[in-house]
């Protein structure tokens, strides 16, 4: 028994249109007279609309991508989004043909309805899977070409995941290695050979890169077999774990980082919510709480109201950032040494209103000024001062890929926790910039989401790093 890779994904795929069809019908069970409502036009309007808009969904948050590799977290966690998609998709079309009185009752028990079908069926498919590798049907034998460090690191991953399915039936290199425990079976030259003794769906390239010789007889060798061959660039050891594969005219381009925000919608998105969020927020807080901290600040002490600094944004463009002041005026930003003089816990160039709007983060409100010039984001790798830039650019790894993004008033790293004072502190810096990069490859609407209502948060019940 072998199930093809398409075959497994129709399955699957024809499988969920299934959940989807009964779902329906039992929410519009609980919602409407049974059985009556597939004579109404809106209905079926409703019903293809839902079957259109998860067939769009899917393919965008590729939930029939790779099955083999992917566990079944991932593919719950995929499955609830597009269930979510789905909901709104009712709302909107239940809206739209005016059926705003039964719109509560057939998005819940639609979603709950999906939500329950679905795992069951993800679980079962799984389980059966499972079941019938261990009885040894639909395993996909490899043969990898390339004894190397690339591909004995391939075959250490497929031995560690047995749950994708395939099986190594040896090595095939120039050189027999003796940690191969006896899976070497021959040298390159003799791949024809072993395809025609061997049992073979996918041979695997692990070659150097500089081995184009012999990449080219091997192609050659598996297409007279008609064996499937998939080739690992060896390059792929300077790439990280998320990266970009798309087609340049005819020549595959490798991004080595997944930047999502560098595509066009994506970035409309976070900068239509950016002004959207803070309109609201000087309609309904802003317009009466600004005038009581400034006139706080400059009750406190001598001085501006506000603080202005040079910091670095997308693409490293320099702007002019606004803060409260929450430091004396004749405070330096550095020491005699050249070296910037972040603030520290019990800073003595905090006023004591200061240390107020520190701890509560509201020093940093003047900075939605900075989100509706477009310099910042609400959500982002927090701007640094060019003195800590400068002196970070060269000390720590990576650093300078913060400035992909446009920063932002909160980030990733600062709800983890790393926030406050890294000067001299190299692996706490590093962390923070492990963070911001981790944001930047892995950011979404709701991950934007998530990070300001844990600010919120933080900033109710006070953040012991903010000084």
């Amino acid at each position: 028994m072998h199930i093809q890779r398409k075959s497994l994904l129709f399955i699957r795929f024809t499988s969920d249109l299934l959940m989807i069809i009964m779902s329906f019908i039992l929410a519009m069970d609980l919602t409407i007279k049974p059985g009556s409502y597939w004579i109404d036009m809106n209905n079926q309007v409703l019903f293809y609309s839902l079957i259109i808009t998860w067939i769009v969904s899917t393919r965008v948050t590729g939930l029939y991508d790779e099955f083999r590799s992917n566990n079944f977290i991932y593919e719950l966690i995929t499955v609830i989004k597009n269930i979510f998609i789905q909901s709104l998709c009712a709302v909107v079309i239940l809206f739209l043909l005016e059926k705003e009185i039964m719109t509560k009752f057939f998005v819940v028990a639609y979603s709950t309805y999906m939500l329950l079908l679905m795992v069951f069926e993800k679980f079962f498919f799984r389980q059966l899977m499972q079941y019938l590798r261990k009885k040894g049907k639909n395993l996909r034998s490899i043969l990898i070409v390339g004894a190397g460090d690339l591909g004995y690191n391939f075959c250490e991953t497929i031995n560690e995941n047995p749950h994708f399915g395939y099986k190594i039936i040896g090595f095939v290199d120039d050189e027999s290695k003796s940690f191969l425990n006896g899976q070497y079976l021959s040298k390159i030259e003799d791949l024809e050979r072993v395809l025609d003794e061997k049992s073979v769906d996918d041979v695997i390239v692990a070659l150097p890169n500089y081995a184009t010789e012999q990449l080219q007889k091997v192609i050659m060798t598996c297409e007279h077999h008609t064996t499937r061959i998939k080739i690992i660039p060896n390059y792929f050891k300077y790439i990280p774990g998320k990266f970009n594969v798309s087609m340049f005219g005819r020549f595959p381009i490798i991004s080595v980082r997944d930047d999502r925000l560098n595509e066009l919608h994506w970035r409309i998105l976070k900068r239509g919510f950016d002004l959207a969020f803070t309109s609201v927020l000087f309609v309904f807080a802003f317009s009466w709480l600004w005038p009581l901290i400034a006139l706080a600040v400059k009750l406190s002490s001598p001085g501006p109201v506000f603080f202005k600094q040079i910091r670095w944004g997308r693409d490293n463009n320099r702007f002019v950032t606004y803060k409260f002041r929450s430091m004396r005026v004749d405070s330096h930003d550095v020491d005699e040494n050249g070296n910037f003089l972040q603030a520290t816990r019990d800073d003595p160039r905090v006023t004591k209103l200061g240390k107020f709007l520190r701890k509560t983060n509201l020093d940093e409100l003047p900075q939605f000024l900075n989100v509706l010039a477009g310099d910042m984001s609400i959500v982002g790798p927090r701007p640094h001062p060019t003195p800590l830039n400068i002196e970070s650019k060269d000390r720590i790894h990576l650093y300078m890929l913060r400035h992909l993004v446009k920063p932002g008033i909160t980030g990733w790293a600062q709800v983890n926790g790393l926030r406050g004072q890294t000067s001299g502190n190299s692996e706490l810096m590093q962390k923070r910039v492990d963070h911001d990069i981790w944001y930047i490859e892995n950011w979404s609407f709701t991950l934007d989401i998530q990070i300001i209502f844990t600010t919120v948060w933080k900033m109710i019940k006070g953040d012991p790093d903010a000084y």
